[in-house]
């Protein structure tokens, strides 16, 4: 850290304190040159990836439109704000772990489509039709059989 009275490249921390909401720490440095004390702060920096539309426009990541788009789907269901909220969280922590600057759009609609599909099948559904811009009563057909799974053989 460069000393901001005299410019030297050596300084000494002194003391360090977490802040109280435990989400930055406090340093007391002393430049070895002029042997002035002075405090940074040190903080995490999160910073979530680009998402790259279908057309290959980019875009920075909105929380808020992963919210509506997903309530939407959900409108209507049994599915509690806690539940919601819980969702909305593990998609973000998979975006902000991910290790990308920037990802395609499909990957955030499959975060989505994991999470709605083990919320409520209904949701996941509507959320799909959508995505997957069904066009034909069968693409509906499809995904339900690929919920339900393969067929039983034994006819139970």
């Amino acid at each position: 850290m460069k000393c901001p009275f005299c410019g030297n490249d050596e300084t000494q921390v002194v003391d360090s304190r977490p802040l109280e909401e435990g989400d930055a720490i406090r340093r007391r440095r002393r430049c070895a040159a002029c042997d002035r004390r002075f405090t940074t702060f040190e903080r995490a920096e999160l910073v979530m990836p680009w998402v790259v539309k279908r057309n290959g426009n980019r875009t920075e990541f909105d929380p808020s439109k992963l919210r509506s788009s997903m309530s939407l789907a959900l409108r209507k269901r049994p599915v509690s704000a806690d539940q919601l909220e819980a969702a909305l969280a593990r998609i973000e922590e998979a975006l902000r772990t991910s290790g990308v600057r920037e990802l395609p759009s499909e990957k955030v609609g499959e975060l989505v489509m994991k999470e709605l599909q083990g919320l409520d099948k209904i949701a996941y559904v509507r959320f799909a039709s959508v995505y997957r811009n069904f066009e034909h009563i069968d693409a509906f057909a499809d995904v339900v059989r690929e919920m339900q799974g393969p067929p039983n053989p034994s006819g139970h």
